[in-house]
């Protein structure tokens, strides 16, 4: 402890895997911007990823072969302040998560929370995470999860994830030439990775009853390969499952955004939906509730009807409206007022 030298301006932020589509990548990002805006030196750390420091012991799957002590305070040399998104909070690579909790006791730490194992039902034995210090701060993306810790002893910050609500429109029809949609042709995109709690029966069957094109633009992941191939190949409706580079592009391409999940920590998808006036079909997983009680105005994947009608007659005042919500609520300059209070209140500003 008494022998470290620390940069004031020099942080890390440190997870699984960084600068990829997933959602606590793209949330990362923003914090990432945030925290170079409040004159910190960021420094990106993961086990995967286009990052300034690979780790390969961090890694999802490389729990066989955790870091050492050794390495993570190589990674983190000179860093007066760590952020760690999501290591600390599920178990994916649980020997990883004990080394960082080890090399971090003591040291200046945000623990910013993604997925807690409680909320995962193949993780809820788990109870050794999220640890805690008394020199580190934690920090929820959502309520639900806030109260949660509180009620296990660990008192947090919510934070809300940050969107650029100002982002330019993508092109439409170059997308869609590119991707083969006819002019004409109906299209449902499922933005998600193709997990189990991302619930691609329930999407596609959507796609069909609407008589639409089905897109799926994120990877199999977790094992689910086999599943989405029995998934897709049963399908009533044309499939197209291929990445899109731009978000915006890949909304703009869409008619309808699919979102039927079981289970979200956060969902981006239905805000960067509202963001680029996209109608968006939404479940009722818990942290949705929470969501709409900000104002969001989303059709329920059930709501048939409704979204037909939409297609004939489409309501443009509520896609002005979910993007006046999405401002409000949601925005880059919102979450890093916040995330700055954090850090005065902390002491930890540079």
């Amino acid at each position: 402890m008494t022998d470290r030298v620390f940069t004031e301006s020099c942080c890390a932020i440190v997870s699984f895997r960084l600068g990829m589509a997933d959602g606590v990548s793209v949330v990362a990002a923003t914090w990432q911007q945030a925290l170079g805006d409040l004159g910190f030196t960021v420094r990106t750390v993961a086990g995967e990823g286009p990052v300034d420091v690979i780790v390969p012991g961090l890694a999802i799957g490389a729990d066989a072969t955790p870091p050492s002590a050794v390495e993570l305070a190589r990674a983190l040399d000179g860093c007066r302040l760590v952020i760690v998104e999501n290591l600390l909070s599920i178990p994916m690579n649980l020997p990883a998560s004990r080394a960082l909790a080890a090399v971090l006791a003591g040291r200046a730490a945000i623990l910013h929370h993604h997925d807690p194992p409680w909320q995962r039902e193949r993780y809820a034995h788990i109870v050794e995470l999220p640890p805690h210090d008394p020199a580190w701060a934690h920090v929820t993306i959502n309520e639900l999860t806030r109260r949660e810790m509180a009620a296990r002893g660990i008192v947090a910050t919510t934070i809300y994830n940050a969107f650029d609500t100002d982002e330019p429109a993508g092109d439409r029809d170059a997308t869609r030439a590119a991707l083969g949609f006819a002019p004409d042709e109906r299209v449902v995109v499922h933005p998600v990775r193709a997990i189990a709690r991302k619930n691609i029966a329930a999407a596609v069957h959507l796609a069909e009853a609407l008589d639409a094109t089905y897109w799926l633009s994120g990877p199999a992941e977790e094992g689910y390969g086999e599943e989405l191939a029995r998934i897709l190949a049963r399908a009533r409706t044309r499939v197209v499952h291929q990445p899109c580079d731009r978000p915006a592009d890949l909304y703009a391409a869409a008619d309808l955004v699919a979102f039927p999940s079981t289970w979200e920590g956060f969902g981006n998808p239905p805000i960067e939906a509202a963001i680029h006036r996209r109608p968006a079909a939404v479940s009722d997983y818990p942290v949705a509730e929470e969501l709409r009680s900000m104002g969001f105005r989303w059709f329920h994947p059930t709501d048939l009807a409704a979204m037909r009608a939409w297609f004939v007659e489409p309501d443009l005042a509520l896609l002005d409206h979910n993007a006046a919500t999405a401002r409000s609520h949601l925005s880059y300059p919102r979450m890093a007022d916040r995330l700055r209070a954090l850090l005065l209140r902390q002491g930890w500003l540079p």
